[in-house]
């Protein structure tokens, strides 16, 4: 097993390290950490304990990952975990804590963008290929789904959901559910159109595009999406709204 370690960098004795993996000077890597192959964890980084870190991820200067959360019942004893998966970007400043319930998790998925300042609360969900940009904060409990795109100083209230492919225009407050494969922005939000942009990078275009333009259609008037043709798409749809909301859906507006 080979490792690029700075000599000023601090590795604690049952601290697990995977094959070629650089950790930058004065790096903190604590106790019960576990960090996979080809990673590059940055000059003054703390990843504290129980943090469990894939292969191929880039962690930059200044990240902390798996802090206490910020949960004033938490009693600091309890083990609870920051799982993260491969090839995700941690810009300088970003935060992650461990989730609050004995053995469970905070959970980041694989091939995700953070950029700097941005923050993951205790409890999360975050799925693959999403992005947040720059000082994206969300509370905890959130739950994120794949490919969203979290614009600028975007921030989420506990307990939100952001569904899959949706895109939040910068500096939204998000106090409620915000539909799968959407564009979503103002103050209050609201949901304005399909993620067009987003879809047709995702390959989904042709009917399988007009198939979830009809079902938003519907929705917007309160209407069944059943006799709609399956697709893949459809089914996350369904999925999404058949889950009982904790915090309600953000309104339409033309779609």
């Amino acid at each position: 097993m080979t490792h690029n370690i700075h000599p000023t960098a601090y590795i604690a004795p049952n601290a697990q390290i995977g094959d070629n993996t650089r950790i930058g000077a004065f790096a903190v890597i604590e106790s019960g950490v576990k960090i996979g192959a080809n990673c590059n964890i940055g000059a003054h980084s703390i990843i504290q304990p129980f943090v469990v870190m894939g292969d191929n991820n880039t962690v930059h200067p200044q990240v902390v990952l798996g802090d206490l959360p910020q949960d004033l019942q938490f009693n600091v004893a309890t083990v609870t975990y920051l799982q993260i998966g491969d090839g995700n970007v941690f810009r300088e400043g970003f935060t992650a804590h461990r989730a609050t319930k004995e053995n469970s998790a905070t959970v980041i998925g694989s091939h995700c963008y953070f950029m700097n300042n941005s923050h993951v609360a205790h409890d999360c969900h975050v799925g693959n290929k999403t992005i947040f940009a720059n000082n994206v904060a969300i509370g905890g409990h959130v739950d994120v789904g794949n490919n969203v795109f979290m614009g600028g100083g975007v921030v989420a209230h506990q307990f939100c959901r952001i569904g899959a492919f949706a895109i939040v225009q910068g500096t939204t407050g998000l106090n409620m559910d915000v539909i799968p494969f959407t564009l979503i922005g103002g103050r209050p939000a609201k949901h304005y159109r399909l993620n067009s942009v987003g879809l047709r990078r995702a390959g989904i275009v042709g009917e399988n595009y007009d198939i979830l333009s009809k079902a938003f259609r519907l929705l917007r008037t309160r209407q069944s999406i059943d006799h709609l043709p399956e697709t893949a798409e459809l089914n996350i749809l369904k999925d999404f709204i058949s889950v009982k909301s904790k915090r309600g859906l953000h309104g339409f507006v033309e779609l």
